[in-house]
């Protein structure tokens, strides 16, 4: 028998981790090697168990599946991603292709689809629920003849988890010490977030972050 596939699972809520490791352990093939609560967690255990397959959650506190996903694509580009959620909205699932998760599953049909997602993702094969194929190919028609079929990000990485943490509430001062820059850096960053985006103000960033899976609703 092959060793069965290594999987980390990344998740804010202990009782989601809980019931995702009984499906998951429940088979020969696969076995959780490591669990995380949120995505600074789920980096650093990537790089201590150095699985074959993590799973992430999409919204986690300080760094978000997302962020997480696009971490661990640049630096373990070996590692194969899937993204777990209960959102099920086209705009989380084409950023996560674009941060290079292998699939896409749903929270409420984890128990039908996760198995089968984790053995798609190891024969690098793209796990899709139903609704995503349909937003795949309308996305393939409205862009027929585009050089690129997604739009490019308009927020760089920094700017990104400034937009995060604002959207959470913390202060510049907070902010900057979070991230070790200066307060006149974040206040930079911010002004930068909201012209790149249209946005005016703290409650249209933090309604900008729940709509892309920064924070939760």
């Amino acid at each position: 028998m092959p060793d069965p596939i290594r999987i980390l699972l990344a998740d804010d809520h202990a009782l989601v981790r809980r019931g995702v490791r009984l499906i998951l352990d429940n088979e020969a093939d696969l076995t959780v090697v490591a669990e995380a609560a949120d995505g600074t967690e789920a980096l650093d255990q990537a790089q201590a168990t150095r699985p074959d397959l993590a799973i992430l959650d999409i919204a986690m506190p300080r760094t978000t599946g997302l962020q997480a996903a696009r971490e661990l694509s640049r630096s373990m580009p070996h590692l194969r991603i899937l993204m777990l959620t209960m959102y099920d909205n086209e705009q989380y699932f084409f950023e996560a292709l674009r941060v290079g998760a292998a699939g896409y599953v749903l929270k409420s049909v984890a128990d039908r689809d996760l198995v089968e997602a984790c053995r798609a993702a190891m024969r690098d094969e793209p796990f899709l629920y139903p609704g995503a194929e349909t937003a795949l190919i309308r996305n393939y028609l409205e862009h027929a003849g585009d050089p690129g079929t997604l739009p490019a990000r308009s927020i760089t990485d920094r700017e990104e988890e400034v937009l995060k943490l604002v959207a959470e509430g913390h202060s510049s001062k907070e902010i900057a010490d979070l991230l070790f820059i200066a307060v006149k850096t974040v206040e930079r960053h911010r002004s930068n977030i909201l012209q790149k985006l249209g946005l005016r103000d703290r409650l249209e960033l933090t309604r900008y972050a729940i709509r892309t899976g920064l924070i939760e609703p």
